[in-house]
């Protein structure tokens, strides 16, 4: 398996995300790997971290994802490996939840999210974004419950 952090999505994927949606749910997996420093375009705040310029993009796209009916489930560190084996660790995971994949594109392409997009991409230096949906154990559990 080859695993390529990146911070923008290739064509392909763009187009992907067009095609007929899962008729649920979907939580988004994020596994982010942070520059050592912000890089802005402009050369700007050269003294903060990727970790503290992606941390502006994250408080302000979590009002956003609430904006369009989503949660943020989880964010956290990433602090060992116990399974597998990967070349490096990513720095950090979150979990949102949307309640469609159009409600994910809508917040994407919102002005308000392209407004923020900056810190994002001077704090990242890449990452995986998984769309993941309830499986059947997970909706028979639910349904247990």
């Amino acid at each position: 398996m080859q695993v390529e952090n990146r911070v923008y999505p290739t064509p392909e994927q763009i187009t992907g995300l067009r095609q007929p949606a899962p008729g649920a749910p979907i939580v988004m997996v994020n596994l982010l790997k942070y520059r050592a420093k912000a890089q802005y375009p402009d050369g700007s705040e050269p003294e903060l971290s990727g970790r503290e310029a992606y941390q502006r993009y994250a408080v302000a796209v979590e009002k956003l994802v609430e904006g369009v009916g989503g949660r943020v489930l989880y964010a956290g560190a990433v602090t060992s490996l116990f399974l597998g084996q990967v070349e490096g660790l990513w720095d950090e995971i979150a979990l949102a939840e949307y309640p469609s994949r159009a409600a994910l594109l809508q917040m994407v392409r919102s002005p308000e999210a392209q407004a923020i997009a900056y810190h994002r991409a001077a704090g990242l230096e890449g990452q995986l974004n998984i769309e993941t949906v309830p499986s059947l154990v997970a909706l028979r559990a639910g349904k247990e419950a």
